[in-house]
């Protein structure tokens, strides 16, 4: 497996990231994840995003973080934000996420953050376990979804 940095308007970013879109509105019925991104969120210093590539060259799964400060959504000095972790379907269950999600996190506390904080939802039961079995715990509620009842926050020291 060949983890790359890339740029999150990257062609193969936009193609993941239509894809967990589409995974998004299966399990929750609407158009996707509403959250405001910006391809300059995710770059050096105030973030990366990374895209795991199989031995054919061929995209499958991707994450990135991104600066937050203390603002009026709920994040905190210091934090970084997990966004956009995705597997495609065929490649689940292999640990790709989690190798993903130790990149993000070592680049993140190399950058000086201090606390990895990420949102999911409910009807996500096995991105929860991951992140739970990751050393993610609960956290209060934080960007555009914190007012949502089947939103979940969790957050992890770096």
């Amino acid at each position: 497996m060949d983890i790359r940095r890339v740029p999150y308007d990257h062609p193969d970013a936009v193609k993941l990231d239509a894809e967990v879109q589409a995974e998004y509105h299966v399990r929750y019925g609407d158009g996707g994840d509403a959250t405001s991104m910006d391809p300059a969120d995710f770059a050096p210093p105030n973030g990366i995003y990374l895209i795991a590539y199989d031995e054919a060259g061929v995209p499958v799964a991707s994450g990135g973080w991104r600066v937050q400060d203390a603002n009026d959504e709920g994040n905190r000095d210091g934090d970084a934000e997990l966004k956009r972790m995705y597997v495609v379907e065929q490649m689940r269950g292999r640990g790709l996420a989690r190798r993903v999600l130790a990149a993000l996190e070592d680049d993140a506390r190399a950058a000086g953050r201090l606390r990895m904080v990420l949102e999911t939802g409910v009807k996500q039961p096995e991105a929860i376990a991951l992140y739970t079995s990751s050393g993610y715990e609960p956290c209060e509620k934080f960007g555009y979804y914190r007012f949502h009842e089947d939103s979940r926050c969790y957050a992890k020291t770096l």
